[in-house]
């Protein structure tokens, strides 16, 4: 299949490739036969956000990865005349049929978690239909939200066009584990900002003014939405009132950790993810597994 690894293909078990130029590819990491789990990267990063929190989920999902065109190596290629009517919406349809039987449960993290939302409640979309490939839950990890447009103002547009090197200094503290000096993180978050670019920033902050307009009465699909509770980025109370406009969703704040909950804490991530999986109809039953220092905020 285009753009996939084979079914039984796991990375370690292959030499490293180099870094892959496509700009839709998905791939297999593990050999689990449970629930197909396919994990979605945001702006300006890529499939190794997961890695840390792969191990830590059980052994019997079904883990997918995607590289999508906004990923690190692609970035500075993958916005405006490269994107058709479909916008952000098409890279990542192919993304999920690029699944051998689509997957069941989808986490998309940061901006694809938007794009995703965007893409199940846009034009002629149904939420749930079979036609979306069969997903039967989403985690929605550090989305951006707001319930009203009067929520945006001018403080806001400067806060994250001025600022926005911050998001991605943030990503390389946390893949970093804070080992790269402070005046280091600035310089290499402002090159990912350049690289980003006005188009990648402004695809980014329209999807974003646009949430106040989302249907989400039409995502009725069971939702996590999972937020870090110093995300300074993607604040926590924006996950709290996505849920709440959500037919059916739960949010869960994970104290101290910042906008890479599943890099900040890997351990609580993966819990979470599991017991949601695991309690959702139609997938695997629970496991009884515990959430700790977790505050649960349910509609």
């Amino acid at each position: 299949m285009t753009g996939t690894a084979g079914p039984d293909a796991e990375r370690s078990a292959r030499p490293d490739p180099g870094p892959d130029l496509r700009p839709v590819a998905v791939e297999r990491r593990t050999a689990g036969s449970g629930p197909r789990v396919l994990l979605l990267h945001g702006l300006a990063a890529n499939d190794t956000v997961w890695d840390a929190v792969l191990p830590a989920l059980p052994a019997d999902f079904q883990l997918w990865t995607a590289r999508l065109p906004w990923r690190t190596e692609t970035v500075a290629d993958g916005f405006g005349a490269g994107f058709g009517d479909d916008g952000l919406r098409a890279p990542l349809a192919e993304a999920l049929a690029a699944v051998p039987g689509g997957p069941e449960v989808v986490v998309a993290h940061s901006m694809a978690a938007n794009v995703l939302l965007d893409l199940l409640a846009g034009p002629g979309a149904d939420g749930d239909a079979p036609g979306r490939g069969g997903i039967r839950a989403l985690v929605l990890v550090s989305p951006f939200y707001r319930r009203r447009a009067d929520e945006f103002d001018w403080d806001t547009i400067s806060y994250y066009l001025n600022d926005f090197h911050l998001i991605m200094e943030e990503g390389i503290r946390a893949h970093s584990g804070d080992r790269i000096p402070a005046d280091l993180r600035r310089a290499m978050g402002e090159r990912v900002r350049d690289r980003v670019g006005p188009y990648g920033w402004f695809r980014f902050f329209d999807l974003y003014l646009r949430t106040p307009a989302l249907a989400t009465d039409r995502i009725t699909l069971p939702t996590l939405v999972l937020a870090g509770g110093t995300d300074f980025a993607a604040r926590p109370g924006e996950a709290v009132a996505l849920a709440a406009a959500l037919p059916d969703a739960r949010c869960l704040v994970l104290p101290g950790s910042g906008h890479f909950p599943m890099l900040d804490a890997a351990q609580r991530f993966a819990a979470a993810v599991s017991d949601f999986v695991h309690t959702t109809p139609g997938l695997p039953a629970p496991r009884g597994r515990a959430l700790p220092e977790a505050l649960e905020l349910q509609r």
